[in-house]
């Protein structure tokens, strides 16, 4: 009779098992915690951003020191910004908006655990770099020499590449990027119809990807949003978060039917999103709202704000001592409004959603275009005073305002007489663009290959100009000349 071995194999291995990890365990309590902290996440790395994206994300494998790493972080070029902290998470949130165009590298070296100092240690972090960068500066105009006339150009100032978006046989009338930078809804009619109420309403696609890791269409997809056949379609807004767009209608056949109409931007290939009728009073000039909910309108004496909704009868709110909404800020906390006085002057107030009214400026001319600064309290506008009353000529100049202060400062004195001016205000808040239109001395009427301003004027060419823009406290900003680019076109635009 034979013993049967009180281990089997598979026992003495489990105990020898259980015996090195009990010596391994007790090894490191004894060293005690030498985990070298790192950083586990940087939210930005390897990406590209725009002027939406305020701030980025530190995740440390430990708690970390925070006066240490607040002072060894290094971002190159440097970015202004504010801190805080929720547990091993570090946010940095950017002042203002990075630059376009450049290449950012961050690094943190030197920085302590939260232990270090109470356990006697030195626990440094391990050495990080990390590195994004800023989409490149693009604007968008539309062309006016033989070769782009009335067709979509996008131009890459980083790059010095061109691009025609649009065919030959549509004549662009106005467009609006979307958010994302990948696509633009544009207004245009055929190019061999000369009736400046026939635009339909389209898109086309940028060929730029909004992320450096995701893929994008080709350039110049061109897709039909809304036609033209029971409806003339006219002025249109793009919501900001790129979702909704708001079209002014008048039918055909019945001239009272006129009003907004609103529908949805996105939809899947092969479906054909239709329109709803806004029902409220007929209005004027509109902007759809910095949350894209709403839609403030002029409308009879005042400005409404009415709920993207099929019932818009009852306003959201109603400014009667306002007839125009300019601009929004990008939070939606304040906005300018144009007041029009019973003398023919026009006042441009600061409006909060406080209920604070302020009065920036008085003009005898007109206000054509403000925009609010993404990255400071200073609101740029581009105005006319009237020079000669009897023959209501009108001198166009770019100013800008200090909206803590109300302190004004000239910017550009522009030709007398070009009223049809455009100005654009870059997302990073770094310059504005702006054109110069030369009108056909002898145009023909009955010309289909006419361009026109929004005036209905015939332009024979027109120049874009670029100009850098410092803080209005900076006494140098009144020697900062505009640079005439080389591009020969009209309503210049941004890419976000």
């Amino acid at each position: 009779m034979t013993t049967k071995a009180f281990f089997q194999p598979l026992d003495r291995v489990a105990i020898a098992l259980m015996l090195l990890l009990s010596l391994l365990i007790g090894f490191l309590i004894l060293q005690g915690d030498v985990v070298v902290p790192r950083v586990r996440d940087f939210s930005w790395q390897n990406q590209q951003i725009g002027a939406d994206d305020i701030s980025f994300t530190f995740t440390f494998s430990r708690p970390m020191d925070v006066k240490s790493v607040e002072e060894n972080l290094k971002i190159d070029p440097p970015l202004a910004g504010k801190f805080s902290w929720a547990g091993r998470r570090m946010v940095y949130t950017l002042l203002t908006p990075a630059p376009y165009g450049a290449n950012y590298k961050v690094q943190l070296q030197g920085a302590k655990d939260k232990f270090s100092q109470t356990e006697a240690s030195n626990r440094i972090i391990e050495p990080f770099t990390g590195q994004f960068r800023t989409r490149d500066r693009v604007l968008m105009y539309i062309g006016a020499d033989a070769q782009d006339k009335g067709r979509l150009v996008l131009y890459n100032l980083t790059k010095e590449q061109k691009k025609l978006l649009t065919p030959k046989d549509l004549v662009v009338m106005d467009f609006k990027p979307f958010p994302d930078g990948e696509k633009i809804l544009f207004s245009a009619r055929a190019s061999n119809n000369q009736d400046l109420l026939s635009a339909q309403l389209y898109t086309v696609t940028t060929g730029i990807p909004a992320k450096t890791d995701k893929p994008t269409a080709a350039a110049g997809k061109v897709d039909l949003v809304l036609n033209n056949k029971d409806y003339q379609n006219l002025k249109f807004d793009l919501s900001p978060d790129g979702e909704t767009i708001v079209v002014q209608r008048g039918n055909r056949n019945n001239p009272s039917d006129f009003g907004l109409w609103f529908m949805p931007a996105n939809h899947k290939p092969g479906e054909q999103p239709q329109p709803q009728r806004l029902q409220s009073q007929p209005g004027g000039d509109f902007l759809i709202t910095p949350d894209s909910k709403a839609v403030a309108v002029a409308q009879g004496q005042g400005a409404a704000i009415l709920p993207l909704q099929p019932d818009a009868s009852k306003p959201l709110d109603f400014l009667p001592q306002f007839g125009l909404v300019q601009a929004f800020s990008k939070d939606g906390s304040q906005a300018a409004m144009v007041k029009f006085n019973t003398d023919f002057t026009r006042d441009l107030f600061l409006v909060t959603n406080q209920g604070t009214q302020k009065s920036l400026l008085k003009t005898t001319g007109s206000i054509l275009s403000c925009q609010f600064d993404p990255g400071s309290p200073t609101l740029y506008c581009l105005l006319t005073q009237l020079i000669s009353q009897t023959e209501y000529i009108e001198q166009p100049y770019l100013v800008a305002i200090d909206l803590k202060t109300q302190q004004q400062k000239p910017l550009l004195v522009l030709p007398v007489g070009q009223r049809n001016v455009q100005m654009t205000l870059a997302p990073d808040g770094l310059a504005l663009l702006f054109d110069q239109i030369i009108p056909q001395e002898n145009p023909i009427p009955t010309s289909p290959n006419n361009l026109k301003t929004d005036d209905g004027e015939a332009i024979a060419t027109s120049s874009l100009w670029l100009m850098p823009l410092l803080p209005i406290s900076d006494n140098a900003i009144s020697s900062i000349q505009p640079e005439k680019l080389p591009l020969v076109g009209f309503h210049p635009r941004w890419l976000p």
